[in-house]
């Protein structure tokens, strides 16, 4: 019988919609990563009844259970009791937990209530799977032979930190990863998912690699996965695949895996050795601080104006202001005179600047919401670009189109201007 793995959260909070179940999202990444045949998930809420239940459909379908949630030291952490209960098994204190948690304490000047005490209780012969940076441990145990079971609290930081230190290496050396799938993921800015997909429609018949596409936020991707025993085995599979990719898509791909648009800019404006500033109307900053959520931005990045009051503009980035009365503030020859007049107080390479409609009030029939402009000035001249962003996704929507335009125009202008 082939093996599989079923994911069992647990929290009532889960249930109500007050908590993202960002835990499952990584579950799903994980074991399709490690080659883990994965086909349930189960939200479950702080219930022993309804906990057994989900045990009980679990045990007849899957070998590997991952719980999550649960193992506080309150009242409703009830998932080691319950599934103690469940199997049968007495529950037996590990007095070495119950010291781990009061030396955390003390590195934070507390001490632990005695109802942490419960955490120290484990079901007979489960092993204790540490948690380095909380107070919640999990385990790993055996109620069956044919079964396993995983539990790790509910805090996806100490639950992700548990999973790779502890579980990965477990799963590795047990035989559940005999042959793991690697993706390598490429993405792109400027080119509609439908467009992408037919141009790359040959590709997505594969079976070995295969190729995918999806979008999230704006941004076309396509991902490419294959099964191997190795990372240098993947990569001879998938590295022809993305060649082809990039060659028929060209510039429009601006990277891959964990690359963002902010990312790759700083990292061309460092290789040129170049500077950069903003100034920012409707986007509010936003722009700024895609930039510097960059580790190292402050290399390459100046700083920014956020030039929201007709004045800011006029007294700091000397935007005529006969031009900011016939034209208004968002329109192509002041987001010019934005993107120039911040490279020139700050004396940077490039200038870039945002002024636009982000809504949901303001708009006219002739400057609707969603209208904006793009300045950029650099070593070559200024010039601006006009974008009509869509409304119905909200404020935030516009905003978040706008600064994302930006830093992609800029990166094609620096790949087109060579130094």
């Amino acid at each position: 019988m082939n093996r599989s793995a079923e994911v069992i959260c647990v929290g009532t909070e889960l249930l109500l919609g007050e908590v993202l179940n960002s835990n499952a999202q990584f579950l799903g990444q994980e074991l399709a990563r490690l080659g883990i045949p994965h086909f349930h998930q189960t939200v479950v809420g702080d219930n022993p009844t309804r906990i057994k239940g989900a045990i009980a459909l679990a045990c007849q379908r899957s070998q590997l259970l991952i719980f999550t949630g649960g193992l506080g030291p309150t009242p409703d952490d009830l998932t080691t009791e319950t599934l103690a209960d469940f199997f049968q098994i007495p529950l037996v204190n590990h007095p070495e937990i119950l010291e781990d948690i009061a030396r955390k304490f003390a590195q934070r000047n507390r001490e632990p209530s005695p109802s942490n005490g419960k955490q120290a209780w484990l079901p007979e012969l489960a092993q204790v799977l540490p948690n380095p940076i909380g107070s919640a441990p999990g385990m790993i145990w055996h109620p069956r032979p044919e079964l396993t079971i995983f539990t790790f609290p509910g805090v996806p930081k100490e639950f992700q930190r548990m999973w790779q230190a502890t579980a990965v290496p477990y799963l590795q050396s047990t035989g559940w990863v005999t042959a793991q799938i690697y993706s390598r993921v490429l993405r792109f800015w400027g080119i509609p998912e439908s467009t992408l997909a037919d141009q790359v429609a040959p590709l997505l018949a594969l079976t070995n690699p295969t190729v995918a596409p999806y979008a999230s936020k704006g941004q076309a991707r396509l991902r490419i996965s294959t099964r191997a025993a190795s990372v240098e085995t993947a990569n001879q599979v998938i590295a022809p695949i993305e060649q082809q990719i990039r060659q028929i898509c060209g510039v429009h791909c601006f990277g891959a895996d964990e690359d963002t648009l902010e990312s790759v800019v700083g990292e061309l404006l460092q290789q040129r050795g170049e500077t950069l500033a903003v100034a920012e109307s409707c986007t509010g900053g936003g722009l700024g601080q895609r930039i510097t959520s960059v580790s190292g931005s402050s290399t390459y990045f100046l700083g920014g104006v956020i030039s929201y009051a007709n004045a800011v503009k006029q007294d700091l980035l000397k935007v005529n202001a006969t031009d900011l009365e016939q034209h208004g503030a968002v329109s192509a020859i002041v987001a010019e005179q934005m993107a120039a007049g911040v490279r020139s107080v700050l004396q940077s390479t490039w200038g870039v600047s945002i002024t636009g409609i982000a809504g949901p009030d303001g708009g006219t029939e002739t400057k609707p919401v969603g209208l904006v402009y793009i300045g950029l000035s650099g070593p070559q001249g200024t010039q601006s670009f006009e974008y009509q962003i869509s409304s119905l996704r909200g404020r935030d929507w516009v905003r978040q189109m706008s600064t994302s335009h930006a830093l992609d125009l800029l990166r094609r202008q620096m790949l087109v201007d060579q130094p």
